[in-house]
């Protein structure tokens, strides 16, 4: 199965492109230099020319707080850059697997987001996120709309890294303990994301890693696996204001995956051992 996807530098798209299917997938990493998904044109011409079965859809603005002061930016590349591809991947009669975000929810809940639940972004980023979701679900027939949280893994910038940078050079850290959420191995949901555009299970997911954590919690847990001993005080939200709101509830229900047969992402910590013994070095 020919298998394009967007964004192919960025966390989980370079995850995509690097990993090992045994010859499942032919994969196509595109980067930014080699498809501007602004770009309506150029979409249709990659695309028409690669023919892909699927493409999975990873190319993103994802600076949250930034988004904050250029709205035009963050809709030109997650609205209109989405529903570029929407069109150019209908057109050739290509699946298209769209990966969004926890931020479409405004975060206030206190039981885990079902896939259907009413939608209330309160940030210019789930805002752009959303609409690209709308552009997807009104303009393709055959789609995945898959929401996730708290990616980290071997590429690109993360929690996970940014925590162990910072365990290098100081004996004690600060982190918000009064945010909920389930974090997401890039490897585990780029495993998922194949298995599922494989299928005609169409619809809207959420896949994140099982489980449920605080910040807090989750730099805890990073300090136990790497054998740190820096000490991980907790602290408010209130106490490291941001440009951009951060949902203080960002669980998710996994009823799509489950009510399919697909298999759920493992637990967020097992998962945070395998890359800690497996990818820590890599950049």
């Amino acid at each position: 199965m020919r298998v394009a996807v967007t964004g192919a530098n960025g966390q989980l798209g370079r995850e995509l492109a690097m990993l090992d299917d045994n010859g499942r997938f032919e994969i196509i990493g595109l980067s930014r230099a080699e498809l501007d998904i602004t770009n309506l044109e150029q979409c249709r011409n990659v695309l028409a020319k690669l023919r892909p079965d699927a493409v999975i859809h990873c190319a993103a603005y994802t600076a949250v707080d930034k988004a904050e002061s250029e709205p035009d930016e963050a809709f030109r590349i997650n609205a209109a850059g989405t529903r570029n591809i929407a069109v150019a991947a209908r057109e050739i009669g290509a699946k298209l697997c769209a990966v969004s975000t926890d931020y479409v929810f405004d975060g206030t809940g206190t039981v885990p987001y079902k896939e259907h639940d009413r939608t209330n972004p309160r940030t210019v980023y789930g805002q752009s996120k959303l609409a690209g979701e709308q552009a997807v679900s009104s303009l393709h027939d055959r789609y995945f709309i898959v929401r996730t949280s708290w990616v980290f893994g071997a590429y690109g910038n993360n929690f996970v890294k940014t925590m162990l940078k910072l365990a290098s050079q100081r004996e004690q850290l600060k982190v918000v303990a009064d945010q909920w959420g389930s974090p997401t191995y890039t490897r585990d949901l780029a495993i998922f994301l194949l298995e599922l555009v494989s299928t005609e299970c169409y619809g809207i997911y959420h896949a994140s890693g099982s489980g449920v954590c605080s910040w807090f919690e989750f730099a805890q847990a990073i300090m136990e696996e790497s054998g740190s001993s820096t000490r991980i005080d907790p602290c408010t939200t209130e106490e490291y204001p941001r440009p951009a709101p951060r949902p203080h509830y960002s669980v998710m229900d996994h009823g799509a995956i489950r009510s399919n047969g697909f298999t759920p992402l493992r637990h967020w910590r097992e998962a945070l051992r395998h890359y800690l013994s497996n990818h820590r070095l890599e950049g």
